[in-house]
């Protein structure tokens, strides 16, 4: 899988941890920055990177950090086809993924210790939508699903 990592500048260095564990975990990764040395890279910029490898399908998922998770996620969300979830756990990690297809995960730097981002990183990645749910239950979510699409094709241009 191809995950595409950025940050703003305050979370440069949270950014590099998460890129060198997904390069050990056989990911390939996509690093749209920021990186030492460049120019100071705003949360709505870095998070317009990573939502339009996504959105293009240059990436198969994303992860965006800042200094709270929570602007990077809002930026990411005005991208259609690009469902961002800010997280700092597990169980939601695995909720967006299993309930909501989440393809972009936002973290705060200062959010979660370095073990427990690793945990939830690993958590987006490895869950499928509708993973372990019953047939029932699965018709039931894709139909929320089908009408999450319909009301993103009507709001946004």
């Amino acid at each position: 899988m191809k995950v595409a990592v950025g940050a703003d500048f305050s979370a440069i260095a949270r950014k590099n941890e998460v890129k060198a564990y997904l390069l050990e975990n056989g990911y390939e990764v996509l690093d749209l920055g920021q990186n030492e040395g460049e120019d100071q890279l705003i949360y709505p910029e870095a998070a317009k990177r990573i939502a339009l490898a996504v959105q293009s399908g240059e990436a198969e998922r994303g992860i965006i950090f800042c200094g709270t998770g929570g602007g990077v996620s809002i930026m990411a969300n005005k991208f259609r086809g690009v469902y961002c979830v800010a997280s700092e756990s597990m169980y939601t990690a695995f909720k967006m993924r299993q309930l909501n297809g989440a393809n972009v995960l936002a973290m705060g730097k200062n959010v979660a210790g370095e073990q427990n981002t690793y945990e939830i990183v690993n958590m987006f990645l490895t869950t499928d939508f509708c993973q372990d749910f019953a047939p029932e239950r699965e018709a039931f979510v894709s139909g929320l699903r089908r009408r999450m699409l319909e009301i993103e094709a009507e709001n946004l241009k």
